[in-house]
């Protein structure tokens, strides 16, 4: 079964970790057809499950988009299992590596091998990739896992629940709930791994915890991932481009776009571009458009809303993506686009994580950079240009986590390559052959056979014939 969190009642964390890696070290080493049986029967719960998980989401939201969810909470799912099925065999080969004239003879390997009991803790945006991504690479890599679940999606967490209890028992993988308490008492265990997706604020203390124990961390964790447009693309086309990443969920994506730096000339170009595109996606009024989500919560809602606010107060010029007064009831948002920003605004001074994009303008490629490398390292960073000079020159003298040119976001769903941030943006990285590594312990083994042992040319006493030909040649 998997556990509900309940101070007052519930086992010690500590203990629920000793349980896990009891029953991990009596098989430490799971065979490849074991892995496969777990990912396989993960899958066919999450095509079971989909339909449940999916309303949880909409119920916790208030209104969440239910193609939204398929499209990025469902599919990755699906589609991460299939890859790491495809080539888990291959991963877990033994790779053989050379030992070089002066250990020679010798046979030099790789192992991989599992970690043991894997931390996960879930945000509340994207609480089923989120928190099933990182599962499927850790079975995949032969651990357990203990899965912290976020508060905020009570609804989408009985589904996982009911979902993983389903396979796997209380040795395999847990699922813990709780507030901020029961968090901070999650990060401080001494797992052999922990991934944390949020805020670099809470990574922050994520990663103090940890240190305790020297675990080692995987932080995923967001930033202002800017746009850069160029001036050599049409703007409805770079609008085309990125607005969907700004609109998935209300923009309430880590790597959404946290603002654009648009050509000065073509600001009002930009504006209208925006604004015709957003209406032609969502209509005249997205409280009451289902493929458009709301805010999830009140506290979520009143952040933006004090983000806004200030921007106003400091004089920015505000419009509305179609024109439509933001529904205080259901927390929908159309994209706001903010213009006459300044750096004194809360809206660029933290992540956004909303649908308020501000529009900077430059003078000139260089400007456009020069901003962008003057703020810390974020974990995306989009550019719009057909010009492979301008592209070249982007990724020469810019660092992000990732990139995508003439799109945005969709670099998350690149299965076979990894993911992650630089900087405050995260550190680490997970997805594909990467993520296996990440929750692998990479095992140098070096062996001999049973004659012709070389190993003693190199013992005491020193100073002998053989050794001081040794010390000549491999010295030159």
């Amino acid at each position: 079964m998997n556990m509900h969190i309940d101070n007052q009642t519930a086992q010690p964390l500590s203990q629920v970790l000793v349980k896990m890696r009891t029953s991990y070290l009596s098989e430490p080493a799971a065979k490849y057809d074991a892995r496969v049986e777990h990912l396989k029967s993960l899958k066919a719960a999450i095509l079971v499950y989909q339909e449940q998980l999916v309303q949880a989401l909409n119920r916790d939201y208030g209104s969440r988009s239910v193609d939204d969810s398929m499209i990025s909470d469902i599919m990755p799912c699906i589609n991460n299992i299939n890859y790491s099925l495809k080539h888990l065999k291959k991963w877990m080969k033994p790779s053989s590596r050379h030992a070089g004239l002066l250990l020679a003879p010798a046979k030099v390997k790789v192992h991989y091998q599992p970690l043991g009991v894997v931390g996960i803790i879930v945000p509340w945006n994207f609480p089923i990739m989120l928190s099933v991504g990182p599962l499927i690479t850790a079975l995949a890599a032969g651990n357990r896992a203990m899965i912290k679940l976020s508060e905020f999606t009570p609804e989408t967490n009985k589904v996982i629940k009911a979902m993983l209890s389903s396979i796997f028992d209380d040795t395999h993988v847990v699922c813990i709930e709780g507030e901020a308490e029961v968090a901070a008492e999650f990060s401080s265990l001494p797992f052999d791994h922990l991934l944390f997706t949020g805020s670099t604020t809470v990574g922050r203390h994520v990663m103090r915890a940890a240190a305790d124990n020297l675990t080692p961390v995987t932080l995923e964790l967001g930033g202002k991932s800017p746009v850069i447009i160029a001036d050599d693309i049409a703007m409805d086309i770079a609008v085309e481009r990125m607005i969907y990443g700004k609109c998935l969920n209300a923009g309430q994506i880590c790597v959404a776009p946290d603002y654009v730096l648009v050509p000065r000339a073509k600001l009002n170009n930009f504006i209208q571009a925006y604004k015709a595109k957003f209406t032609s996606m969502y209509g005249s009024k997205v409280s009451e458009n289902p493929d458009y989500g709301s805010v999830i919560n009140q506290r979520q809602f009143d952040r933006i809303m004090q983000v806004l606010e200030d921007a106003k107060s400091k004089g920015a010029q505000i419009t509305s993506a179609n024109g439509e007064a933001i529904d205080n009831e259901k927390r929908k948002v159309p994209t706001q686009l903010i213009e006459n920003t300044s750096d004194e605004m809360l809206l660029l001074q933290d992540e956004i994580f909303g649908p308020l994009l501000p529009v900077i303008s430059y003078n000139s490629l260089n400007e456009a950079i020069e901003y962008v490398n003057q703020r810390p390292r974020p974990l995306a960073l989009y550019l719009m240009s057909f010009d492979s000079k301008v592209q070249q020159q982007v990724l020469t003298h810019t660092h992000s986590g990732g990139v995508c040119i003439n799109e945005t976001v969709f670099h998350v769903a690149a299965d076979d390559a990894p993911f992650g941030g630089i900087g405050p943006s995260g550190m680490g990285h997970y997805h594909g052959k990467e993520g296996f590594l990440t929750l692998s312990h990479a095992k140098t083994v070096l062996s001999r056979g049973k004659y012709l042992n070389t190993g003693k040319l190199v013992h005491p006493p020193y100073g002998g014939f053989i050794q001081r030909v040794l010390m000549k040649f491999f010295l030159r």
